[in-house]
């Protein structure tokens, strides 16, 4: 099959948007929080909206490729994208805000299920697992770099004679952070462009990429198999964006770092090493058994959290971060393991497992309640226990894998 380079380089690109306009929610939460003025159960409600829709789209956009084009998904997908981010930017409260994030969360969603058989049709099956990898670290690449931006933007917002003076005439003073709302709108126009432009080569999906009809759902259900990974694959997406979020207003909170810098940076840091964590888990997974590697980094993971919520300052700046390390081999082991439990319907199984990303709606709205009523330090322990339960169903699910 030859390569279709310009193709592969475009979702590497949009790979790289996913993630940007992803993974900065976290960073803005303190922020989101005193503009709005907001409970922490208030403020969990946006995350929770972002990826709810994961739940909400996932397997509809899947049925929605094999009726139209694949280019006409990702130009929809931008298209509701750009009104949600517009949205903020020109209304800027927090019902806005709330919906908002709905409408990006279902175009990133949109986005994910149509990206992934056109990697594999445009780079050539042989090379896609390279693929697969270089998309990954283009991702944490991205997720590392959007705080950065963040807290770039919000710095230098008011100096004079650069590009970032225009967006001080647009925003309210007291909420510069909607000026990130204006740059993802201009990205979100920008690609609708640069994909209308585009010539797309014709994607054959697989038998295991083929999404069967609703009665293959009911019948996946069925199988004990696939609802232990399903809740797997929840709480370990509750934990990896749970952590990203609270970051930075548990750093403000209980040892009173500046979110807009040093909060901003520890989430940044957390996305690199969870990038690095990834390259390090696929060598171990080379010389070593998935199951060992898995136990021993989320029981790493959990130690380092520990450290984070009950360390001094200081520990706490190097574990967070350490945190997402050791949470970075759970997702591609967790969905390999499970795509090879069922011996057919991998499609419509991926489209079930990909829903399980709701965890980043779920959990970080947990965190919020007993924020509210017990302390942030007490609702972030619940990562610990939410840990035990992905391990836990892990554990079932692999069983049923290895019988």
């Amino acid at each position: 099959m030859n390569r279709n380079y310009y193709t592969v380089a475009l979702i590497m690109l949009i790979f790289f948007v996913i993630s940007f306009l992803t993974n900065v929610i976290g960073p803005l939460i303190p922020d989101i929080i005193k503009g709005f003025n907001l409970s922490l159960t208030l403020v969990a409600i946006l995350p929770f909206a972002f990826f709810i829709a994961y739940g909400v789209m996932s397997i509809p956009a899947g049925m929605l490729i094999e009726k139209y084009q694949e280019k006409k998904i990702m130009i929809a997908a931008f298209v509701v994208a750009f009104f949600g981010s517009l949205l903020l930017a020109l209304i800027p409260n927090y019902l806005t805000a709330v919906l908002s994030l709905f409408l990006i969360g279902c175009g990133m969603a949109m986005l994910q299920v149509v990206i992934n058989p056109l990697l594999r049709t445009s780079g050539g099956e042989e090379h896609y697992a390279f693929n697969s990898v270089l998309a990954q670290l283009i991702f944490g690449a991205a997720s590392f770099l959007s705080p950065l931006v963040y807290s770039y933007m919000v710095q230098h917002l008011n100096d004079r004679h650069t590009f970032l003076s225009y967006f001080r005439t647009i925003v309210p003073s007291n909420l510069q952070w909607i000026s990130l709302y204006w740059l993802f709108s201009g990205i979100c126009l920008l690609m609708i462009v640069v994909v209308a432009l585009s010539n797309l080569p014709k994607v054959q999906l697989s038998k295991e990429e083929e999404v069967g009809p609703i009665q293959t759902y009911y019948t996946l259900f069925k199988k004990k198999v696939v609802i232990l990974y399903f809740i797997a694959m929840i709480s370990y997406v509750g934990t990896e964006q749970g952590i990203a979020n609270w970051i930075s207003q548990f750093l403000a909170t209980y040892h009173g770092y500046d979110p807009q810098t040093k909060g901003a940076e520890e989430v940044a840091y957390f996305w690199g090493l969870m990038t690095a964590g990834g390259v390090v888990g696929l060598l171990l997974l080379k010389i070593m058994d998935s199951r060992k590697v898995l136990i021993s980094f989320t029981i790493l993971a959990i130690t380092c959290l520990t450290f984070s919520l009950f360390g001094s300052a200081r520990i706490s700046l190097i574990a967070f971060p350490l945190t997402g390390f050791f949470a970075s081999v759970m997702y591609p082991i967790i969905f390999s393991l499970a795509l090879n439990s069922v011996k057919e319907h991998h499609g419509s199984f991926s489209g079930i497992i990909v829903t399980g990303i709701i965890g980043g709606a779920i959990v970080p709205l947990i965190i919020g309640w007993i924020g509210d009523h017990s302390g942030l330090r007490v609702g972030m322990f619940f990562f610990v226990f939410d840990n035990g339960i992905y391990l836990k169903y892990w554990l079932l699910g692999t069983s049923f894998y290895y019988q």
